[in-house]
């Protein structure tokens, strides 16, 4: 492979428990809903406002109503996590490394910059990322393959010399869309929800599989 690209929320760092409790707490307690845990977890994939029409329908709130209330759930979010905010076990050496062979790397996430750069800059990584497509620079969500095709295209590589970092379903079948492979990291998603994905050529807990070095040698 020649560039990586990678997913943010549950790939870099494992922090979807405190997504899936800022919108079951967004839900329930603010707009009225009664969604189990396991609802909300499965919906949770998209921009945020394509989460809100899911849940409650294309009419219940305007564009600038949904902006709004992802912003407030997204502080709720990163309110709760800051305190636990670190990349998983073996990134940022699997980082450094790639970066000193002069591999470039993207991030393609569905987050708002609003929480990449949470992450980014906490975490003092953004030296690392050639590129960033969010949430705001697609008109399609995952897995439509707009994410990825647009990282390659900033990182100048080719879509079929790229491998996609991710850890769901939507994002490892985006990436197929574009035509990339991917490697799922299991924080939130077994292997078997990814059974009908043939891109998906390997399953890690984390960073320190050893199958990560062999990506950088």
């Amino acid at each position: 492979m020649k560039a990586f690209i990678f997913d943010l929320n549950g790939t870099m760092i494992n922090d979807m428990t405190y997504h899936t409790k800022a919108w079951q707490t967004l839900l329930n307690d603010q707009l009225g809903g009664n969604f189990t845990w396991d609802e909300v977890k499965q919906q949770m994939y998209g921009k945020n406002p394509e989460v809100l029409v899911r849940m409650f329908g294309p009419n219940r709130f305007t564009m600038e109503e949904m902006e709004n209330l992802s912003y407030a759930k997204e502080e709720k979010y990163q309110q709760e996590f800051l305190p636990h905010l670190a990349l998983l076990p073996g990134l940022l050496d699997f980082l450094e490394t790639a970066h000193q062979k002069g591999i470039p790397m993207a991030i393609g996430s569905a987050a708002i910059p609003f929480n990449i750069d949470f992450v980014l800059d906490n975490l003092n990584i953004r030296h690392y990322f050639k590129a960033i497509v969010s949430a705001d620079n697609v008109v399609l969500s995952k897995p439509h393959p707009e994410t990825f095709l647009k990282a390659a295209e900033q990182l100048n590589v080719t879509p079929t010399d790229c491998l996609v970092f991710e850890d769901v379903p939507k994002g490892a079948e985006a990436a197929a869309n574009a035509g990339m492979n991917a490697v799922v990291i299991t924080t939130t998603h077994e292997p078997h929800e990814f059974e009908k994905l043939p891109n998906v050529i390997h399953f890690a807990a984390d960073f320190t599989d050893g199958y990560f070095k062999g990506l950088l040698y």
